[in-house]
């Protein structure tokens, strides 16, 4: 189809005879075509030069579809020589700009058709100069030989930034461009040699590019966005700019990067080096400081232009000033450098991409996106007309008034007021969008109520500043806004003297504060949370000082959705770590996971949202995932070097606790590893091992994988002491040795150990065949009374190392957690039942007439309470339980636990139910017939 099959709109001329007497030179032209003719140059004195200039090779352009037509106009650049390619690319520009000016004016491209093919242009013209210019200087022996082959540009490679790399080039854009060579295609002592070709290119192409002939120019070039542009050459090594920006990369040339693009030369150089960018741009926290910083950034450049003030249509620039095309991306660009650390799907280099991207996510709402989405559009085109007129590169609105006239004929518009309007509302309603995301919060107005005086607590808050919390300028102004309000909600805590000194302590434990605080001014919930949190659970107060990353979880979108399961969560762990390369990365990754995971589920049950069952279930899980998740990572990383598992593999029983479904927020692993080498003898890798010792030593990488300390902490601390022998057996056990134990040497409590046994990792053939053989033992054939006696000896041993801290000790002591456990061990092993978890084991005891309804009852009840009081305790604090350690707050989460209203009524409750579970075992572990 050709131009004039296309056109759906038509500028409106605002000079009739300039525009007739640019179209003379097409006789036959007619209807809307010529109407789109004389609309643009009777508007454009620069369009009107172009087709007078052009009208011979325009004739034959309209005839053909746009693409077609821009296809041809590009065509000779690939066939000019060298000496002659200057003259083309200046060429190919002039009927690029004629091409697009009038597919955009007559409506026949959308705006991403019109920004593209200028930017596509844009690569065309930087890629040939490039390549023609090295090309150049390898024939003239400038340019050192590289170490392998790497194209035609020795492994240069020019980075387009801001519109060029998201493809959105204006009408009259200069071009943004980073140039880097790639200095491992080269020998050291060769690299500044190679530096000094490159610069040298660097300078040519932007002269070619550049400079302006009697052709006119290709693209006006700024090569400013490298780093530290002051003092660097124009082409850098890319290590070199690794390094500025790993060091001294600030949150605008973050923002810069999101659109980065390897646009013309070694261009999977480039994108490998964008790659190794991604930590600095894509942080891995939600970084709210960027707010901050956009806004600073707004402010800087409306005050350095002048542009600062209310919004008034003369003169207002359109793309700078409030409510401009820069408000729209920074706000786009602040949403994705918060978010996109954490999600992939919001690094989109667009802005319309993003703004859609952000909407999808649920960071901001679509009305939002699709309003800012279609006054960006809007803007953009009045941009492309403004620059029209005059090949400037402008972004003003006229100050006269025959100015907005022909601006808004321009547009298609024939009533200017009516134009004015329209824009004055578009800037004003993108300006309101955007600037209560991007302004920083203010002070913060005290809420009625009795505020707790600063002169109250003096002692506490007068080191406040000395802390390192509070070490930057930053960090000091914006805990300063939230100051006030802090001290107003701790005000209203049941003990605020108490909250307001584990806050003390929580502020003195942070390595850093700017980015925190920012978070908190971004998000008032979450002041409200670490009030809640510094009033009830010093604990969890001192584990968020280490750890104050698991904040990010609290805006993820998902933190009080639904608990996911094992399965999901173990497939979310292993996404997070295949976007990691390197192996220790991946253990940081899973340790960063697990952080947020587990602060969820304390976080639930502090507030009320889970029961103590439902927390010690979905710690378990949580466990579970992880080992489902980084035991494959750690097979992985040890079959590079010693080949793949010989046999069957290994699997993982979680004894203890996990075994049994129920974890605490504090639980170390009990884990023991089983493996079948199915007759082989040794792995098969570059440094092979024995079966044996292969197993053994991936047992203990696993253990190193999970226990050992690393920049974000450990993931659990694991006991092996369950396996068979214990601390004297192999680490690992083979499932020959396993069985044979278990069958003729494993001691009673072994037994008793085992009947929670439960696979929760690695291979699950093998996993099978444990869990079938584990059944058949415990089906097995008992002699009760040896059983009982061994039980009653292991109780009394029990009670004698590890008699418990009192009345609040839930675990340790007679009838208290331990105890129970040990009985409803001992009910499934005498009735053989396969059943794990207390309740269930309990109810098999009764089953066999070992235990009465009544008592299996009892004891079930006195460890459900036992569990809220120990999961409570576990989550309050790090220490042994002493109510009077815990404040009020904690006190109060622990009566709330239970339905009581003071602590002595607890007491009671709680020492009745231990002296009650304690007889009935006492009298049950003396039935040794029955």
């Amino acid at each position: 189809m050709s131009f004039q099959n296309d056109i759906t709109r038509v500028p409106l001329a605002f000079d009739g005879e300039i525009g007739g007497s640019a179209i003379s030179g097409f006789p036959d032209v007619q209807g809307g075509l010529r109407d789109l003719l004389v609309g643009a140059a009777g508007c454009s004195p620069y369009l009107a030069g172009l087709i007078q200039r052009e009208a011979g090779w325009l004739s034959d352009a309209l005839t053909m579809p746009p693409r077609q037509a821009l296809d041809a106009a590009w065509a000779e650049i690939g066939d000019a020589e060298p000496g002659q390619l200057p003259v083309a690319l200046r060429r190919a520009k002039r009927r690029t700009a004629l091409l697009v000016a009038l597919a955009d004016l007559g409506g026949i491209w959308p705006l991403e058709e019109v920004t593209g093919a200028l930017t596509r242009f844009a690569d065309l013209a930087v890629g040939a100069a490039l390549r023609s210019l090295v090309g150049a200087q390898i024939a003239r022996g400038k340019l050192p030989p590289v170490l392998e082959p790497s194209g035609d540009t020795a492994g240069m490679v020019v980075l387009a930034m801001g519109k060029m790399g998201a493809g959105e080039l204006n009408y009259s854009s200069d071009i943004d461009l980073i140039c880097l060579f790639d200095e491992t295609r080269f020998v050291p002592d060769d690299w500044g040699n190679a530096r000094a070709a490159f610069v040298r290119v660097t300078r040519l192409m932007t002269a070619m590019l550049s400079d302006l002939t009697g052709e006119g120019y290709v693209f006006r070039t700024d090569l400013r966005l490298r780093p530290d542009p002051g003092v660097t050459p124009v082409c850098m090594a890319m290590a070199a700019a690794e390094r500025y920006y790993e060091s001294l990369g600030r949150t605008w040339e973050r923002a810069a990067h999101i659109k980065a693009r390897a646009a013309a030369g070694d261009i999977k150089a480039g994108e490998a080096y964008l790659h190794r960018l991604t930590p600095f741009v894509w942080r891995r926290h939600l970084d709210f400081a960027a707010i901050q910083d956009a806004h600073d950034m707004a402010r800087r450049i409306r005050d350095h232009k002048g542009l600062a003030g209310p919004i008034t249509l003369p003169g207002h620039n359109v793309k700078l000033g409030r409510g401009g095309i820069r408000e729209i991306e920074f706000f786009a660009q602040t949403g994705q450098l918060i978010y996109g650390g954490r999600d992939d799907e919001l690094r989109q280099r667009g802005t319309c991409d993003a703004l859609a991207a952000l909407a999808e996510r649920g960071r901001i709402t679509r009305d939002t996106a699709e309003v800012l989405t279609g006054d960006y559009r809007a803007l953009r085109e009045i941009e492309h007309r403004l620059q029209m007129i005059n090949d400037a590169q402008t972004h003003v609105l006229p100050s006269a008034g025959d100015g907005f006239d022909r601006l808004a004929r321009f547009m298609g518009e024939g009533d200017t007021a009516a134009f004015k309007s329209q824009m004055f509302e578009r800037l004003t309603r993108v300006h309101a969008l955007t600037e209560d995301f991007l302004a920083p919060s203010g002070p913060v107005t005290k809420a009625a109520g009795k505020p707790v005086a600063d002169d109250q607590f003096r002692e506490i808050t007068a080191r406040w500043r000395s802390y390192p919390a509070l070490r930057s300028s930053r960090a000091v102004e914006s805990f300063g806004r939230l100051r006030a309000d802090l001290m107003h909600r701790f005000s209203k805590a049941a003990r605020p003297d108490q909250a307001i000194a584990v806050f003390d302590s929580f502020l003195a434990g942070l390595p850093a504060g700017a980015q925190l605080f920012a978070l908190f001014e971004a998000n008032p919930q979450l002041v409200d949370l670490i009030v809640d949190i510094a009033a009830t659970a010093p604990g969890l107060a001192r584990y968020l000082s280490r750890n104050a990353g698991v904040f990010d979880a609290v805006i993820a979108g998902d933190f009080f959705s639904d608990w996911p399961g094992t399965d999901a969560l173990t497939a979310a762990l292993a996404e997070v770590l295949s976007a990691e390369d390197d192996y220790e990365a991946k253990l940081d990754a899973a340790r960063r996971w697990v952080k947020e995971w587990h602060f969820r589920i304390g976080v639930h049950h502090l507030r009320g949202l889970i029961d103590a069952a439902e927390a010690g279930a979905q710690y378990a899980e949580l466990a579970e995932a992880v080992l489902g998740g980084v035991f494959p990572a750690v097979q992985e990383n040890f079959a590079a070097k010693h080949g793949a598992p010989p046999g069957r593999g290994a699997t993982i029983l979680g004894m203890g606790s996990l075994g049994a479904g129920k974890l605490n927020a504090n639980s170390d692993l009990d884990l023991i590893v089983i493996y079948d080498a199915a007759g082989i003898e040794a792995s098969e890798g570059r440094r092979p091992l024995a079966a044996r010792a292969y197993y053994a030593r991936l047992t203990q990488a696993l253990v190193t994988a999970l226990s050992a300390p690393m920049a974000e902490g450990r993931l659990y601390e694991v006991d092996m002491r369950l396996r068979p022998s214990g601390r004297q057996g192999p680490v690992a056990t083979s499932l020959e040795a396993f069985t044979s134990y278990q069958q003729t040497q494993a001691w009673t409590w072994e037994h008793l150990a085992l009947t929670r046994a439960r696979a929760v990792a690695g291979a699950s053939a093998l996993a099978t065949d444990v869990e079938a053989f584990r059944g058949t033992l415990l089906k097995g054939p008992r002699d009760r009374a040896k059983v009982l006696t061994d039980v009653r000896d292991m109780r009394a041993r029990l009670s004698q190392e590890k008699p418990g801290n009192g009345e609040w000790d839930a675990k340790l002591g007679v009838g208290r957690l331990q105890d129970i456990e040990l009985v409803a061990e001992t009910a499934a092993l005498l009735s053989g039942s396969s059943a794990r978890d207390v309740a269930s084991q309990l109810q098999s005891g009764v089953a066999i007439g070992w235990l009465t309804g009544d008592e299996g009852d009892a004891l079930s009840t006195a460890f459900a309470d036992l569990w809220t009081l120990n999961a409570a305790a576990k989550l309050l604090t790090d220490r042994p339980l002493k109510p009077e350690e815990i404040g009020a707050g904690g006190q109060a989460f622990l009566l709330r636990s239970f339905g009581r209203e003071n602590l002595a009524d607890l007491t009671a409750l709680l020492d009745g139910r231990a002296n009650e579970a304690a007889k009935i075992i006492d009298e049950a572990l003396m039935r040794d017939k029955g």
